[in-house]
């Protein structure tokens, strides 16, 4: 990771957990891929991607399956984006010791679910994942959905 943030230009964008609820696992993380790029120094020609989604960039963008193991920039991209999760995940580990976001790092393991159901969601915990929405009906119920006025017009 040291070696990579030192010989190579690095950007990193984090989805925060509200766009992923709206726009969803997948295309939060291309707004993200795609914010990292365009937060580079210097604009590149072309973007290698691993998968087979584009992110919305206007440059050149090759998507390869299997990319990390193929290409030396996906992995170098891999690396960093693993350990700025890690380092992120023993942030929010120190900042709220209850959930021990340090151990299992915000993956659905049964200490992630135990604690979830002892204390309920934070603030970083996204709202469309499974045991949140679960505890979220536990405590309160299916929520009752609210209409906005659709601004009817009386005609006279």
């Amino acid at each position: 990771f040291a070696e990579i943030c030192a010989t190579a230009e690095v950007s990193v964008c984090l989805a925060p957990p509200a766009r992923i609820d709206r726009d969803n696992i997948r295309q939060a993380t291309l707004w993200a891929l795609a914010n990292a790029v365009r937060g580079l120094p210097c604009p590149p020609a072309l973007v290698f991607v691993d998968g087979n989604d584009r992110p919305p960039l206007s440059c050149t963008v090759e998507m390869i399956i299997g990319g990390d193991g193929l290409i030396a920039s996906i992995a170098a991209a891999s690396i960093v984006a693993k350990v700025t999760r890690d380092r992120l995940m023993c942030g929010l580990g120190a900042q709220f010791p209850a959930y021990g976001f340090e151990r299992h790092m915000g993956y659905g393991t049964p200490e992630h679910g135990n604690a979830l159901r002892a204390h309920g969601p934070c603030r970083h915990h996204r709202q469309s994942f499974t045991p949140v929405r679960e505890q979220q009906l536990l405590l309160f119920g299916t929520p009752t959905p609210e209409v906005e006025a659709e601004g009817l017009v009386a005609a006279e």
